[in-house]
């Protein structure tokens, strides 16, 4: 048995496949038979042009054109004569093996492109790598794991999945996620829940212990694995299986209904999402909107800056897809571990402390008005929120709001239509602005506590840092505190608070966040109908008087205990 971080409900039951990185091993050998070796090659392109055609069209149909545009690059990559017929005359001329020649005419490519002035050449560079290493994997027979093509269902077993991985994988052949690091707020815990699989991550070691073809049963709760199970471990998990598919039924019949406490006292259940694609599982669970569309995803996986236009479809379709519910639409949050190939950044000390989200687009502002023009331009499309990540100062709210006028300026100027009752707000993550919340108020129209990040900067700790990972928890009465004064200074000003930080959709946190007065808690889409049942079945008036409890103690770990024991959890 393997314990891990319960990072997505569900009991899973299936056949391993273990993703491994494995390293390529390519030496010089001289060889008499020149031809085999060139057929050698020019089989593992052609099996490599028709892996990437199919992901490309596979890409097309689930993902869009944009996110597309990746894997027809790298088809044309290996289309390129240069590339391919180099790799032959270099295995004619020197007598040398196929894996050799096409490594050292990839070494020799990606050295000039990386060298060039221009930018965009410069990025070629990672496409050349990402190709040739394809073809050369099959050239050396080393097993090449093609996510978007899975014969059979199979539940992921990897050291760590990518937004490219969860972005392009079978979603109907993936039973669930096994990882070796993350905690619950990780890439791969987020994904999985918005894509409603199974997963378990920060499992240490389970792409060692766990063997390719292992029948392997998991709890996405308890965050408990076993590998080859025995019969009666197997009828267990299988009752369990049923018992949560009943659950899942009965969930279905709180569709439709209010989130309402049994005084009276309503609250709004949004949904974090995506991609436009992931309106879809908001519809299904029954979300009242949209408390955070994370519009990096729209700029990543890509060689480019989305344009104007393209942000503007996908805020257009997300929009239009909530039929009139109320949408946040997060502007650009990137920097610390979010990159794009084609933004070089310097490398920092302390990247979550850095040059990202809200200080990029302020110091970049043609990205930030590009964006800014997207979103405005849509907003006649529906009920557009518009929010600023990594707030620090109200310095930095007056200028990006500053910012807002400009486009709006801009837009009427040109004759181009925009609602004039879009809401702009602000992400509470950082510690200072938390503080100063009763200033801040005064100048949004709402507040959203990203929990994630303020439990990171509160407590001083890494929240991808295993070794440390005891530290970083919601129930810390520092952050109880901070999330009590913000919701507190807006009411006060008569805005509403809501959150869409991981902690929204926790059961034992949910009842505290009800007392302290919180007016939208935005999930996981697969959090939703949980929460409004437990919503639905508390008073608010005890959950103040229980929540004033709660922050009357010393330490998290009496908070959770207190929380559990009232709960019965």
């Amino acid at each position: 048995m393997l314990k891990g971080i319960g990072a997505s409900p569900g009991i899973v039951l299936g056949k391993a496949l273990v993703i491994e990185e494995t390293e390529l091993v390519i030496e010089r050998k001289v060889v008499t038979d020149c031809e085999a070796e060139v057929l050698k090659l020019r089989n593992a392109v052609q099996v490599s042009k028709e892996e990437l055609t199919k992901v490309k069209e596979k890409a097309l149909v689930e993902l869009g054109e944009h996110e597309a545009e990746i894997f027809e690059a790298h088809l044309l990559v290996l289309e390129d004569p240069e590339l391919v017929e180099s790799a032959v005359s270099k295995i004619n001329d020197e007598k040398v093996n196929a894996e050799y020649a096409l490594n050292e005419i990839k070494e020799m490519f990606v050295s000039m492109f990386e060298a060039m002035d221009n930018e965009y050449m410069r990025e070629r560079a990672a496409d050349i790598k990402d190709v040739t290493n394809r073809v050369l994997r099959h050239i050396l027979g080393v097993k090449v794991i093609d996510l978007a093509d899975l014969a059979e269902e199979v539940i992921l077993v990897a050291h760590d999945l990518t937004p490219s991985d969860t972005a392009t994988m079978d979603k109907k052949k993936v039973l669930g996620f096994l990882t070796d690091i993350g905690g619950r707020t990780s890439h791969t815990a987020i994904m999985s829940r918005t894509l409603e699989v199974a997963a378990i991550v920060g499992l240490t070691n389970a792409t060692k212990e766990i063997k390719d073809g292992d029948f392997v049963v998991f709890n996405g709760d308890t965050g408990e694995v076993v590998i080859n199970p025995d019969e009666e471990t197997i009828a267990t998990y299988t009752k369990l299986k049923a018992d949560f598919e009943e659950y899942k039924k009965a969930l279905e019949l709180l569709k439709g209904q209010a989130s309402c406490t049994t005084d009276g006292r309503h609250v709004e259940l949004a949904g974090n999402i995506g991609t436009p694609n992931d309106v879809e599982g908001l519809i299904k669970n029954d979300a009242e909107g949209v408390g955070l569309y994370r519009t990096e995803f729209l700029y990543m996986d890509r060689t480019d800056f989305p344009s104007e236009e393209e942000q503007y479809t996908a805020y257009k379709a997300v929009l239009e897809g909530m039929s009139g519910k109320p949408i946040v639409i997060r502007t650009l949050d990137i920097g610390g571990d979010k990159k794009l190939d084609y933004l070089p950044m310097d490398e920092e000390m302390n990247p979550f402390l850095g040059y990202r989200a809200i200080r990029l687009c302020l110091d970049r502002k043609e990205i930030f008005i590009t964006q800014l023009r997207a979103l405005y331009r849509a907003s006649v499309h529906g009920k557009l929120r518009i929010m600023f990540p990594m707030i620090s100062s109200l310095e930095e709210l007056l200028q990006a709001k500053e910012v807002c006028e400009e486009v709006k300026a801009q837009l009427k100027a040109e004759g181009i239509a925009y609602s004039d009752d879009v809401e702009v707000g602000m992400m509470i993550e950082v510690p200072s602005a938390a503080v100063i919340s009763d200033v801040l108020a005064k100048h949004v129209d709402f507040f959203s506590i990203g929990t994630n990040d303020l439990i990171q900067y509160t407590c001083a700790v890494d929240r991808m840092n295993q070794k440390i990972s005891y530290l970083y928890n919601q129930f810390n009465p520092a952050v109880l505190r901070l999330i009590k004064m913000v919701i507190d200074n807006a009411h006060k000003e008569g805005k509403w608070a809501g959150m869409c930080g991981e902690s929204a959709g926790d059961q034992l946190m949910i009842p505290i966040l009800l007392g302290f007065g919180l007016d939208e808690f935005s999930m996981s889409p697969i959090s939703i109908l949980p929460a409004r049942k437990l919503i639905n079945s508390l008073r608010y008036e005890d959950m103040q008087n229980f929540s004033n409890e709660v922050l009357s103690l010393g330490t998290a770990e009496e908070i959770k205990a207190y929380v559990e024991k009232t709960f019965n959890k």
